[in-house]
């Protein structure tokens, strides 16, 4: 799946999603309509990069760079980008 996302892509929230720190949550949480996602910690770091202005790729070198000692990276913000485009959190140009 996650060799359906291209690096070039520009991902940004579909406008049915917003992302926010929830206090309470202790972490990034997606309010749509219906309900709320919380997001683990690696789901928040990826998002909140998600400014509608960095590509796939620049956001894959800005979290290998902030963690640089996790291992395949690349591969699981990858399978998270194919993640949330499938569930039309995000879309892209």
């Amino acid at each position: 799946m996650s060799d359906s996302v291209n690096d070039d892509w520009i991902p940004r929230f579909n406008p049915h999603f917003r992302l926010q720190w929830e206090p309470a949550q202790d972490a990034y949480v997606l309010l749509y309509p219906e309900g709320m996602i919380k997001l683990n910690f690696s789901g928040g770091e990826i998002l909140c990069r998600c400014d509608g202005e960095k590509s796939v790729g620049q956001v894959i070198a800005e979290l290998r760079q902030k963690f640089p000692e996790t291992e395949n990276i690349e591969a699981d913000i990858k399978e998270f980008f194919a993640t949330a485009f499938q569930r039309r959190w995000l879309t892209h140009e």
